[in-house]
């Protein structure tokens, strides 16, 4: 509208034909989406990250409880070696225990464990993620024939 060589610029009120309201809808349904996605990522990330540093710590304990299993008829030989059979399910036994299944194996004296579970997420459900895998691998050996105070 041109009155005295003004220019007014109404506003656009519920009775305006613009609609640039729907853009604004659709960019804070985007901006909340991406703000879940952010929350969950920070929620779930640090239940995984704890989740994987119990893991590892249960592959660890695992191993080394397998890597004890020593075999009795080598020890009647008068050597000390591993019992392969004994050590896989000593391992699998204490990770079982601690909470999680594992997987153990023995090769050239060295039990290696792997522990491999599902963490359920809280937030990032929302979004359709609802299980985060989590894994961790670990080995160890028997050492002996460490002698202390021998001269």
């Amino acid at each position: 509208m041109i009155r005295g060589g003004r220019h007014h610029v109404w506003a656009a009120g519920p009775w305006s034909t613009r609609s640039d309201g729907g853009a604004l809808v659709a960019f804070v349904l985007l901006l909340l989406v991406a703000l879940l996605a952010l929350l969950g990522l920070v929620v779930d990330g640090g239940a995984v990250v704890t989740a994987h540093q119990t893991a590892e710590v249960e592959a660890e304990q695992a191993a080394r409880a397998g890597a004890g299993a020593v075999s009795v008829d080598g020890l009647r030989s008068g050597q000390v070696r591993l019992d392969p059979v004994a050590a896989v399910i000593d391992a699998e036994r204490f990770a079982s225990a601690a909470g999680h299944p594992a997987r153990a194996t023995v090769a050239g004296g060295v039990v290696t464990v792997r522990v491999a579970f599902d963490v359920p997420t809280s937030v990032l459900g929302i979004v359709g993620i609802t299980r985060l895998h989590v894994t961790a691998v670990a080995s160890a050996e028997d050492l002996h024939g460490v002698t202390v105070g021998v001269r």
